[in-house]
């Protein structure tokens, strides 16, 4: 299903949940909506649902006004981040709900919900009852139950927030999986960036009812278009005045110019792993955090403290040591525009508008 959103508003009172939102999702792609808490992901895709109504606006699945139509024949399965299960009922009778509601003969709703046990990993557990599942058997018995009338478009409230940590990593792949098996058009809100990252063809970034940014994830880490979408995205460090250090002297050029640094901007070492020395200057370990796979290392360069990457194969840093600090770029932002700056005495001098 190919959806079309024009100029999408939403009141609750005197609060504007949903502001002037514009945006297409082409047919079989999975997109992230992510964004902080009361930003109006859910209230959007509630609208999608035809579960509230807009107050003004289009909504378009295939070209066709879809304001007015009830949620029940819009052709969407939603799945709710508390499951939604029906207790006295089996796993099969809850994945058969629907198409018993739909008056499908027995022999069909038979066949659609093995099909359906099957294809989520279910099979054996026909006949168990909700509390007799585990958090994530219970999350694929309701995208079961959304996928059996098969729907067109399918809507995912926070899916897996209600899932342990372990399992929730599991189930992002799942996903992922499924829905290329299904080829079913799909929306998830999340405000988790990894499982956005992780499982969306694309992501919309929602803050304060607006479009962010729309885009694969990582055009969107690379080239984020407003302050938001690059403070949001990634393990990124704000500092106020980026001028201080070496080779961005002229960031400070432009009166309220703040500077964000990315950990992979950044590198931190001793002396003979630096072939541009000119370019670094000296930091001070304040902290190390492993994480598995490499060190997060906070290190103080001229006041400002940085975050940045090392791996294990390097030497081991050890908390206040002095090291060398070369930092190659950084985001810099005020309230009317956004760039990139390279490290004048490593680079092009001159700043990347973007």
């Amino acid at each position: 299903m190919h959806i079309e959103v024009s100029n999408l508003n939403k009141h609750f009172g005197d609060f504007h949940a949903v502001k002037d939102v514009n945006f297409e999702i082409e047919k079989g792609h999975l997109i992230g909506l992510l964004g902080p808490s009361g930003g109006g992901k859910t209230s959007i895709l509630r609208m999608l649902a035809g579960l509230e109504n807009l107050d003004s606006g289009e909504i378009r699945f295939h070209g066709e006004l879809v304001n007015e139509l009830p949620p029940q024949e819009r052709g969407i399965g939603f799945v709710f981040q508390n499951y939604a299960l029906f207790k006295h009922m089996t796993v099969f009778e809850n994945i058969a709900f629907g198409l018993k509601v739909k008056k499908m003969p027995k022999t069909k709703v038979m066949e659609r919900v093995m099909e359906l046990v099957e294809l989520t990993g279910l099979k054996g557990f026909e006949k168990r009852y909700p509390h007799q599942l585990s958090g994530g058997q219970r999350q694929r018995v309701a995208f079961a139950r959304a996928l059996a009338p098969e729907p067109q478009l399918l809507l995912l409230d926070e899916p897996f927030a209600a899932i342990d940590a372990k399992i929730r990593q599991e189930l992002r792949t799942w996903l992922r999986d499924l829905i290329e098996r299904v080829g079913i058009t799909s929306i998830f809100v999340t405000h988790d960036q990894d499982e956005a990252i992780e499982v969306a063809d694309e992501i919309m970034i929602i803050n304060h009812g607006r479009v962010e940014q729309k885009g694969t994830p990582w055009d969107i880490y690379k080239e984020p278009k407003t302050p938001f979408v690059a403070t949001f995205i990634g393990e990124s460090t704000v500092i106020e005045d980026a001028s201080k250090l070496k080779g961005f002297e002229k960031a400070g050029k432009i009166l309220g110019t703040r500077a964000l640094i990315r950990p992979e901007y950044i590198e931190v070492g001793h002396d003979n792993e630096f072939i541009l020395m000119s370019a670094t200057e000296e930091g001070i370990i304040r902290h190390l955090h492993f994480r598995g796979s490499e060190w997060l290392v906070e290190v103080e360069v001229v006041g400002h403290k940085l975050n940045t990457y090392r791996s294990l194969e390097k030497e081991t840093l050890r908390i206040g040591e002095k090291v060398r600090v070369l930092v190659h770029r950084a985001y810099l932002f005020n309230d009317e525009q956004s760039w990139i700056m390279e490290n004048k005495l490593k680079e092009d001098p001159m700043p990347i508008m973007i």
